[in-house]
């Protein structure tokens, strides 16, 4: 599992992991992690989060503003 370069430093993501149709979040300071799918938070949103990832900057913003409640919930 990637660990989220976090380039400004400031980011609450700690790593991610990137599927087909998914991206799942695990943030610092908690032991869960957010799956973000195309059923629960929409294919661009899904797409946008795993570019963010991918550079290591501004995911965590866009999941506070986008898609913060959108995971999957089981």
């Amino acid at each position: 599992m990637p660990v989220y370069a976090n380039i400004d430093g400031d980011s609450g993501v700690a790593s991610y992991e990137i599927g087909a149709n998914f991206i799942t979040v695990f943030f610092r300071g908690t032991a869960r992690s957010y799956t973000y799918s195309y059923s629960s938070a929409g294919r661009e949103h899904v797409e946008e989060m795993k570019r963010l990832a991918e550079i290591g900057d501004g995911l965590n913003s866009y999941i506070n503003r986008f898609v913060k409640y959108r995971y999957e919930r089981c």
